[in-house]
């Protein structure tokens, strides 16, 4: 479990097939990371299958290749990441599982004052449960879904702060993002395509 709060930017160093998958080897300022520990790396959390000087390395398999977009990634690659929850933290996001929904393309980038606005084409599974001021979790970061501007189109607004901690900065139209829409409204909807609580029960 995260919170969508991301505390340090990695760099890919070797990104190589194995198995059938992807293997990343991740430079990051994390001094003591452990085998076995989850990291999000861009909003999907992945194991850390092995601790190499200054980072790490995980393995992405088939299934979360075609998920995500991971296979984009080359060596210099910049990514946002963001440990596990422990019992007791803040919780200075909101609640992300680390379950990459969907990916979403950069429609538009535009300045409002002192912030940065992008919308983002969603797929249904995202656009459907989104609504203004709900959360929302792109490339790993917690963020306010600012506007529904239209039919599967969703707009964050980035501050200052967001644009210098993580790498949503970088971001123009045309790149793809990962998704993670927000978690009740993912239960809540999932109910109601079942008929609600009745029939869930019914069903067990």
């Amino acid at each position: 479990m995260f919170t969508g709060i991301v505390t340090a930017i990695g760099r890919v160093r070797d990104a190589r097939p194995s198995d059938g998958g992807l293997e990343l080897t991740i430079e990051c300022a994390y001094p003591d990371l452990t085998a076995g520990e989850s990291v999000a790396v861009d909003g999907a959390c992945l194991t850390v299958a092995d601790v190499v000087q200054r980072g790490f390395t995980v393995h992405v398999v088939r299934t979360s290749l075609d998920r995500t977009r991971f296979g984009d990634l080359r060596p210099g690659s910049r990514v946002n990441l963001e440990r596990a929850l422990r019992v007791g933290d803040r919780l200075g996001g909101h609640m992300v599982q680390g379950h990459v929904d969907g990916v979403g393309t950069v429609v538009r980038v535009a300045s409002r004052e002192d912030a940065r606005l992008l919308d983002l084409r969603a797929p249904p599974e995202v656009a459907q449960v989104s609504l203004p001021l709900g959360s929302i979790t792109v490339d790993g970061v917690s963020l306010t879904v600012n506007a529904v501007p239209g039919p599967g189109t969703i707009q964050v607004s980035l501050i200052p702060f967001t644009l210098e901690h993580t790498t949503l900065g970088d971001r123009q139209p045309g790149d793809r993002v990962h998704l993670e829409a927000d978690t009740i409204g993912k239960y809540v909807a999932s109910l109601m395509r079942r008929g609600g609580l009745e029939n869930v029960k019914r069903d067990e």
